[in-house]
């Protein structure tokens, strides 16, 4: 792999530090400081201004632009896009002392540090700013978002100054005027401005899609005068403040979000109300209520769901970012809302969610929020209209999914990855499978599950077809997760999932018409399903064709991949990475070369449906094919590889997973964080050095144990049980914080576990 990493910040297990200001990872910052609570999420910029390279960027889950798009005079090719869009900066201050304006790209300071402390969610910043004249203040910045009240902030600055007394002119305020950079414009109309007061209000509606924010704050501080400017799309607040030496001045300001994504008038009504309530409750805000409540609820949480890591410090502090940034992601409190490649840390792929949220995000929400899991599925049966309209649109029945989507719709403008892409929808019913194998929750998956698997079903049922003879059934024209591959036949990843989907939905509408039959007939009836339907779901999936080569045991990727003109891909000058960016789009296409893993993807995640000696033959033959293009890919070469007990390169595969965006790998952190690459991270240790498999009837674990460590313990939840387990050189131990007779399966031998301790002797 061509990739190295810039260790900048300070290794903390349980902080991430920076010491000394460096413009040159001043992007790179920006990402990796950034706060989110699901519903809103800030970038770690500086809010006193800064005329160096940064991207204000505050978004909020489901407020979104629409771009209309060229029409192209072909069928399936979409004409109109959606994007996250930058909203109000919140944060918006200003400092002025002596005629100087605080900017840290020109200003001179020292002593500068940061910190975000994981235990509690809060961002604390400082530095001496000295003046032209020699004087010097300390500033001290803190903010947070409380996990808790979601439409709810907290702003403070503290000055003082070291050697003088004298006034200062502090700015504060909202900004509507903060450009997205995909169209190089505010997204934003403002429609009417409030100052009372303590509080300044703005609202704002986006310029097409008629969506609304309502950005209030109120202030905390002692001055000695104040004065209100106003500008089209800004309300800032001048406050004049007296400053005595060695004396410390604060200023806190409290912030509420308030925001309306859907446009039907009732929804309108519901806004109105809320903001005609909201300045009593903003005057209601306790600081200190919002900061202990939000200590408590990060407490609970890491209870619930932390990772420990003895001996390799730069991990620990890695993985227990990756798990902070997921919970921040998203936790479940609106079951509307996606998680985007980004999360809510950056514009880049404009925030639309993939079918990676389903295969590498999904696991870490059922293990550690069940209530999230549920409404990341949720989220899906909200749009099956949207899905059932794309597969209209590609001349198929039922439901195809988007391969990337805000709102339920088609937003990728590539054809060949929106039109020839069937894992998203595979993806969905995978979905409903890994959380339902793992919950047992039946009424879930029979009134939300059941309607999404009849109408994939349908669609696999008319996106593919039989060969030639009329003795297999594959899918044609398509391309797998391999996205290297394009217009291929019987892509082994997509047959397999197409036939597991189909082999599901078979097995849901059974055991639905035994124990719910009364509810099977709502549904059926509702989708008009018929016993010739079912019948050819059945037939499809019997015939579904796996190339598979029976001598070697390796899955051919598709069909005519083995013949294909190889590539050394070691023998690729470090210089022409990413490929995307050095070699034509064609040439990349035309060998077999593998951006990221295919079959092994799908031999990880049913990953009881074969041997051990396929998934070493097809381990063997496809990673030394593998550039990693793609950010997901290392950490399944990591946990398969751990499986194989190739410890050495289980761990060299594992060497940048927990520190992505931490140490910049891919050089673009400055775009924002790879939120499924972050849950690919926790897979890494759970799945692979853990040996947790989560696709059998039964929890099983197989653990080993990298030399680099002293051990390693983590938490999961299984059915609102949390089950602890803990490896060390000589032992697993697994234990539960219950005695409700949890079965699992440790080295592939049953044993129940409870709050008595189950002890096992690892096996090297």
């Amino acid at each position: 792999m061509a990739k190295s990493a810039d260790i900048y910040y300070k290794v903390h297990p349980w902080k991430i530090i920076e010491e000394g200001f460096n413009k040159e990872y001043a992007l790179v910052s920006e990402s990796v400081f950034s706060l989110g609570n699901e519903y809103m999420g800030t970038r770690g910029s500086f809010e006193e201004g800064y005329s160096g390279n940064s991207l204000i960027g505050n978004y909020f889950n489901g407020i979104y632009e629409a771009a209309q798009l060229e029409k192209s005079g072909y069928k399936g090719i979409i004409d109109r896009t959606e994007f996250i869009v930058n909203s109000a900066d919140w944060l918006y201050t200003r400092l002025e002392a002596e005629g100087e304006t605080l900017d840290l790209n020109t200003s001179e300071i020292r002593e500068f540090y940061r910190e975000l402390d994981l235990k509690s969610g809060v961002l604390n910043r400082s530095f001496v700013w000295v003046l032209a004249s020699g004087k010097e203040l300390k500033l001290e910045f803190k903010r947070f978002l409380s996990m808790k009240e979601a439409e709810t902030a907290v702003q403070k600055i503290t000055v003082t100054p070291l050697n003088f007394s004298g006034e200062i002119n502090l700015f504060s305020g909202i900004d509507f005027t903060q450009i997205h950079h995909m169209t190089g414009r505010s997204m934003w109309n403002v429609v009417s401005k409030t100052a009372e007061e303590e509080s300044l209000s703005m609202l704002g509606n986006t310029v097409s899609t008629d969506q609304a924010l309502l950005t209030s704050c109120r202030f905390l501080c002692e001055y000695q005068s104040k004065e209100d400017y106003e500008e089209e799309k800004k309300l800032v607040r001048k406050f004049v403040i007296a400053l005595e030496q060695g004396k410390a001045f604060e200023f806190t300001k409290l912030i509420r979000n308030i925001t309306r994504k859907a446009t039907e008038e009732t929804d309108k009504e519901a806004f109105q109300k809320k903001c005609a309530e909201n300045p009593s409750i903003l005057k209601a805000l306790d600081i200190s209520i919002l900061e202990e409540d939000n200590l408590n609820w990060w407490r609970k949480t890491w209870q619930e769901s932390d990772i420990e890591i003895l001996g390799d410090e730069l991990n620990q502090q890695g993985i227990r970012y990756c798990i902070f940034q997921m919970h921040q992601t998203y936790h479940g409190a609106d079951k509307g809302t996606i998680i985007g490649a980004k999360g809510l840390t950056g514009e880049a792929y404009s925030g639309n969610t993939f079918w990676d949220t389903e295969a590498y995000c999904l696991p870490f929400y059922i293990f550690n929020n069940t209530q999230a899991a549920k409404h990341l599925l949720e989220f899906r049966y909200l749009t099956l209209k949207e899905a059932m309209e794309r597969a209209k649109a590609l001349d198929c029945k039922g439901a195809f999914y988007p391969i990337a989507t805000i709102t339920g719709r088609e937003c990728c403008s590539l054809w060949q990855h929106a039109s020839l892409q069937l894992q998203a929808s595979t993806a969905v019913a995978y979905g409903f499978w890994h959380y339902a194998n793992i919950t047992g929750d039946d009424e879930f998956i029979f009134d939300k599950g059941l309607p999404v698997l009849i109408e994939v079903s349908r669609m696999l049922a008319t996106r593919g077809d039989w060969s030639g003879d009329g003795t297999r059934y594959g899918f044609y024209g398509v391309m797998g997760p391999d996205e290297f591959q394009m217009m291929v036949n019987n892509n082994c990843y997509t047959n397999y999932m197409g036939k597991k989907t189909l082999e599901y939905t078979l097995d849901v509408l059974n055991r639905c018409s035994l124990t719910a039959p009364d509810k099977y007939g709502d549904i059926t009836g509702d989708r008009r399903l018929t016993e010739d339907e079912i019948e050819n779901f059945r037939k499809i999936a019997e015939h579904m064709y796996i190339p598979y080569q029976t001598e070697t045991e390796i899955f051919e990727q598709h069909e005519g991949y083995f013949n294909l003109p190889h590539v050394d891909i070691d023998k690729i000058p470090i210089e022409e990475f990413p490929l995307y960016h050095h070699w034509t789009y064609d040439r990349i296409y035309r060998n077999d070369m593998l951006k990221q893993p295919d079959v092994l993807m799908l031999m990880l995640l049913y990953n009881r449906d074969f041997t051990e000696a396929q998934l070493r033959s097809n381990y063997d033959y496809y990673e030394p094919r593998c550039i990693h293009e793609s950010s997901l890919s290392p950490s399944v070469h990591s946990i398969l590889a751990a499986q194989l007990k190739k410890a050495e390169e289980a761990y060299k595969f594992f060497g940048f997973a927990t520190r992505m965006d931490l140490d910049n790998y891919n050089r673009n952190t400055g775009e924002g964080l790879h939120t499924t690459s972050i849950a690919a991270a926790w897979m890494n240790i759970v799945y692979g050095f853990g040996g947790m498999r989560s696709d059998g009837k039964e929890l099983a674990f197989a653990p080993s144990l990298p030399e680099q460590w002293q051990g390693y313990s983590f938490k999961i939840r299984v059915k609102e049980e949390v089950v602890a387990v803990a490896i060390d050189r000589e032992n697993i131990k697994i234990s539960s914080d219950s005695d409700t007779g949890l079965k699992v399966l440790i080295y592939e031998k049953e044993h129940v576990i409870g709050q008595k301790e189950v002890t096992v002797p690892i096996i090297h």
